[in-house]
């Protein structure tokens, strides 16, 4: 397949004020003292998107994955690395000024809370209507109105639906609003962050099933950011894994499944709800604190501390993100070193 976004050594690092004397609570500390403190968010990630592909990026709160999407999609600038989308590199454009370039329509999200993603005095057809005006693609007359019809329709909204307010709408119906308004300018990456968590189960499957037939339908690539491991085994083609800011993992989604090459991943997989009580009883646990992601040191494994088969050289050598016997599936560990 051919790359439709490459990241090369991607980093966001985000300065940390000092500590204040009297605050105490902090979970990760910054240096005291005049020396200026910095938390990796991001730090240095490289990887592909591939065109038609859809990407799940998973890993548990505070990892970096939503502080990747808004780099990837251009709301926020790097700290270094680059991001190349389609033969262009986008990196150099300040996030700023990217709503006013040609690579916006290609780029677009639909963001996690349904409710508070859209405008509560749009109408569902204003929200569909607003991106194909707002690029000069339509002006409103005929052809827009067929076009948001058009957009309803692929997304399962009925057209009975399209003058109603948000607040006129069901959970369902908002996140189907999100998505045509999200596919509008006919996207080739659809950014989705956690597009169901907001919902009723019910709900879910259905809006899961509408995005997998779009997908075939549209041709578009999905990046899919989600803490559902279930939902990245059922839509995604591949799966990455991030853990304080790095990835630890990365490969065609059965192989990663079936056989984990990282003990976070493996933890991970391990802690998808069961109903089999031994499968349960005999899940992996982690125990020990996370490492602090500010200054982390660059010659230890961020997962030391926490994964059960840690040994001396994660302390001292930084694993590197290298292929295993089977060249697509990647892994951080020293332990496939020695396999």
């Amino acid at each position: 397949m051919k790359p439709l976004m490459t990241i090369t050594e991607l980093s966001k690092i985000f300065p940390v004020a000092p500590q204040k004397a009297e605050n105490k609570k902090l979970l990760f500390k910054p240096r005291q003292g005049k020396q200026q403190s910095y938390l990796h968010a991001v730090d240095d990630i490289s990887f592909e998107i591939f065109e038609g592909e859809s990407l799940g990026i998973v890993g548990e709160s505070g990892c970096g994955k939503s502080t990747l999407v808004n780099m990837l999609c251009r709301l926020t600038d790097p700290t270094k690395g680059s991001i190349v989308f389609a033969g262009k590199t986008l990196s150099h454009i300040p996030a700023r000024r990217f709503a006013k370039v040609p690579e916006r329509a290609d780029i677009q999200v639909v963001f996690q809370d349904p409710h508070e993603s859209l405008n509560p005095r749009h109408t569902a057809f204003d929200s569909i209507a607003e991106p194909l005006l707002r690029t000069g693609s339509f002006k409103r007359g005929d052809a827009l109105q067929r076009r948001v019809h058009e957009l309803a329709a692929n997304s399962g909204l009925p057209d009975a639906l399209l003058s109603r307010f948000p607040h006129q709408l069901s959970g369902g119906q908002k996140a189907r609003v999100n998505i045509a308004r999200a596919i509008a300018l006919s996207p080739k990456l659809l950014v989705l962050d956690e597009p169901t968590s907001a919902l009723d189960v019910s709900v879910q499957a259905r809006i899961l099933q509408l995005l997998d037939d779009l997908r075939s339908k549209l041709g578009m690539s999905y990046m899919f950011v989600t803490h559902d491991l279930n939902v990245v085994r059922l839509l995604c083609d591949r799966v990455l894994v991030m853990y304080l800011g790095k990835i630890v993992e990365i490969g065609p989604t059965a192989q990663v499944f079936d056989a984990p090459l990282h003990p976070y991943t493996e933890a991970l997989i391990s802690a998808i709800p069961t109903l089999d009580a031994k499968v349960a009883e005999n899940r992996m646990r982690l125990t020990g604190e996370p490492l602090s992601p500010i200054d982390p040191n660059p010659n230890t494994c961020r997962f030391y501390g926490r994964c059960p088969k840690g040994w001396d050289e994660c302390t001292q050598n930084m694993p590197q993100l290298l292929p295993s016997k089977r060249r697509d599936h990647l892994a951080a560990c020293h332990l496939n070193d020695v396999s």
